[in-house]
């Protein structure tokens, strides 16, 4: 599997970057997982629900399989969180999996840009970083600048980036 990410800092346009991606890469006919990293707890179960329950109770891990789709769930229950390598083994094979986050890995990455955050691009700092996506023209950078909204134009860059 090509593993490639969008990092940036919080309301830089990742997520929305990730989806059209997402979208791109798919009308292209290939297969798509995605890993999102995230900083803070979150649940993506419902207290109340069956699953959940069997959380709550102690069980380190709980499969909820439904008609449509099927999640597994594990607990860390105080043990550390798995790296980004050990979370890629677990996914079933697929062309490409786009990595939200983990701005501190070193596979190649696009950094998602807005002037608004106010926050410096990470780009100096991080040689994975091979590209950046902005909402603003960026001067002098040493590596090749998109349009936040150029989809087409990062798909096709990521792609040639990993020898498609």
């Amino acid at each position: 599997m090509k593993v490639y990410g969008i990092t940036g800092w919080k309301n830089s346009g990742k997520t929305g970057l990730v989806e059209r991606l997402v979208t791109e890469f798919v009308s292209r006919g290939l297969t798509v997982s995605t890993v999102k990293h995230a900083h803070h707890v979150t649940d993506i179960d419902q207290p109340g629900r069956d699953s959940h329950r069997h959380r709550m109770a102690g069980a380190t891990e709980v499969v909820l399989s439904t008609p449509l789709r099927w999640a597994l769930m594990h607990e860390l229950r105080g043990a550390e969180e798995p790296s980004m390598e050990e979370l890629l083994a677990k996914l079933s094979p697929v062309d490409l999996v786009l990595v939200e986050g983990y701005k501190r890995e070193a596979h190649p990455k696009i950094e998602a840009h807005r002037r608004a955050t106010g926050r410096p691009l990470l780009q100096p700092e991080d040689p994975a970083i091979r590209a950046v996506a902005s909402d603003t023209a960026l001067e002098g950078l040493p590596v090749p600048l998109f349009h936040l909204d150029d989809t087409r134009g990062i798909a096709d860059f990521i792609l040639r980036d990993l020898g498609y």
